[in-house]
C-alpha cells in the first residue's frame, strides 16, 4: 500500500517546509511539492508534519509495568504511546531479582516478533541491577549486584539479541569490564551512580556513550569534584537523557542541560510507569509499590520518586514552554538525538529510504495523527 501525504508543513533539515511525500512498503521514496500518486491520500491540511518520537526509557504506561508485561499487555501499551505521538520506544525493565528480569526480557522479546497497530517495540532497556545502593532511586537496594558479565551475556541470548541499553553505575565492582566488553552491541549509560569524576571519565573511555536521567539519581556537581555529573556535561559526546515533566527538572535546569550539551546531545525521556494515562491512585513499578498524587509519582514507603506520568507529546510541551528554545530547535531531544544514540538509522528523520513515521501536529502540539510504516494507528 502507498500513502501519499499532502499540504503538510514538514520538518526537514532542522526546519519547516511545504512538502508532499510519498510512502510506499513502509519507506519514504519520494519528497517534492505538489506530488501524485495513485495511493491512500493524506491531506495533512497545512499541520506541522514531523518524525514520530522515540521513548528510550519508559517502564509503562495504562496499567502495563514491563517487569510483569505479557505481549498482549505490550500491544495494548503501544496503542497508548502512538496516541501521545511515540512511533518507537524501548522498553525499560528495572532492577527485580534475576529470575523475573529474564522472564520479562523473554516477554519483551516475544512481543517483538508479533505485529502491532501501535508504537513499535524497538528493544529492551535493562536500568539495572549494576547500580549503587546510594543512588538507587525506585531500585531496590537487595537486588542491587556487582557487575557479572556471564548473567548479562545470558540475558542476551534470552533477548535474541534485543537489549539495546543498559544503564549502569561506573564505580561497581566488575562493571568497567561490562563496558568494555558490551559498548559496541549494547549502548551503555551511566547514571544511578556516585562516581567520582575520575571514574565516570574511564568509564566514557571505555564506551559509555550517554547518561541516564541526568541530574536525578547521581552524585551532584561541586567545584572541587566534578563527580559523574560534571564528567557528563563537559563530554562533548555523551548523550545526556531528560526527564521534562516539570518534577524531576526545573526548567532552568533543563535550560543549563542544553547550553551546556546543545541541542543535539539531549534525549528526552518519560521514564513513564503504569499509572502514565490514568488517575491518581496506587500503581506497581516492579516489585514496588507506587502512590500518585497530583500525577507525581512516589514511592509508598516515602523512599522519593518512582518515574514519572509523563507522556511525549506532553515531554514536547513542556519544552517549548520551559526554554527558551524554539520548536526546531528542539524537536531532535525526541526524534533524531535517540535514533543517532541507539543507531536506529532508518528512524528519527523525515528523508527519503527512512521509516515512514511520523505524527502531524496541532496548532497547541496535540497529536492530530500518528503514522508508523505508512499505516495511519491514530489519527483525532
Amino acid at each position: 500500500m502507498e500513502l501519499l501525504v499532502k499540504n503538510a508543513y514538514v520538518y526537514r533539515d532542522h526546519r519547516f517546509q511545504m512538502l508532499d511525500f510519498l510512502i510506499r512498503k513502509g519507506k519514504i521514496v519520494a519528497m517534492m511539492p505538489g506530488m501524485s500518486a495513485d495511493a491512500i491520500i493524506l491531506d495533512a491540511k497545512g499541520l506541522r508534519c514531523v518524525p514520530g518520537f522515540l521513548d528510550i526509557h519508559t517502564h509503562g504506561g495504562v496499567m502495563v509495568d514491563a517487569n510483569a508485561a505479557e505481549p498482549k499487555d505490550i500491544e495494548k501499551l503501544a496503542s497508548f504511546f502512538a496516541r501521545h505521538g511515540t512511533t518507537g520506544f524501548l522498553l525499560s525493565v528495572l532492577t527485580d531479582t534475576p529470575e523475573r528480569m529474564l522472564r520479562a526480557i523473554r516477554n519483551i522479546a516475544c512481543s517483538m516478533r508479533r505485529p502491532v497497530r501501535g508504537a513499535q517495540v524497538l528493544g529492551i532497556h535493562l536500568e539495572g541491577p549494576f547500580l549503587s545502593p546510594l543512588y538507587k532511586g525506585a531500585m531496590p537496594e537487595h537486588l542491587l549486584r556487582s557487575g557479572d558479565t556471564k548473567w548479562l551475556r545470558a540475558c542476551q541470548k534470552e533477548a535474541g539479541g534485543k537489549i539495546r541499553y543498559l544503564t549502569v553505575a561506573p564505580e561497581m565492582e566488575g562493571v568497567q569490564e561490562i563496558i568494555r566488553t558490551f559498548s559496541e552491541e549494547i549502548c551503555i549509560a551511566i547514571g544511578h551512580s556516585g562516581a567520582d569524576y575520575n571514574t565516570a571519565k574511564q568509564a566514557i573511555a571505555n564506551g559509555a556513550a550517554a547518561c541516564t536521567h541526568t541530574f536525578n539519581g547521581m552524585r551532584l556537581f561541586h567545584q572541587h569534584e566534578p563527580a559523574i555529573m560534571g564528567a557528563v556535561l563537559e563530554s562533548p559526546d555523551i548523550y545526556c537523557e531528560a526527564i521534562c515533566d516539570g518534577r524531576h527538572l526545573h526548567p532552568g535546569t533543563i535550560e543549563m542541560l542544553l547550553r551546556c550539551k546543545g541541542t543535539s546531545r539531549v534525549v528526552a525521556v518519560t521514564d513513564s510507569i503504569q499509572a502514565a494515562g490514568l488517575p491518581d491512585g496506587n500503581y506497581k513499578l516492579g516489585i514496588n509499590d507506587v502512590v500518585v498524587v497530583d500525577g507525581d509519582a512516589q514511592l509508598s514507603n516515602g523512599g522519593g520518586r518512582a518515574g514519572s506520568t509523563l507522556t511525549m507529546d506532553q515531554a514536547l510541551r513542556n519544552l517549548v514552554k520551559f526554554t527558551s528554545y524554539p520548536l526546531e530547535d528542539l524537536l531532535p531531544l525526541l526524534t533524531e538525538n535517540p535514533a543517532d544514540l541507539l543507531g536506529f538509522s532508518s528512524k528519527g528523520r523525515l528523508e527519503e529510504e527512512k521509516d515512514g513515521d511520523f505524527v502531524l501536529l496541532g496548532k497547541e502540539l496535540q497529536i492530530a495523527a500518528t503514522v508508523i510504516q505508512g499505516q495511519i494507528v491514530y489519527r483525532f
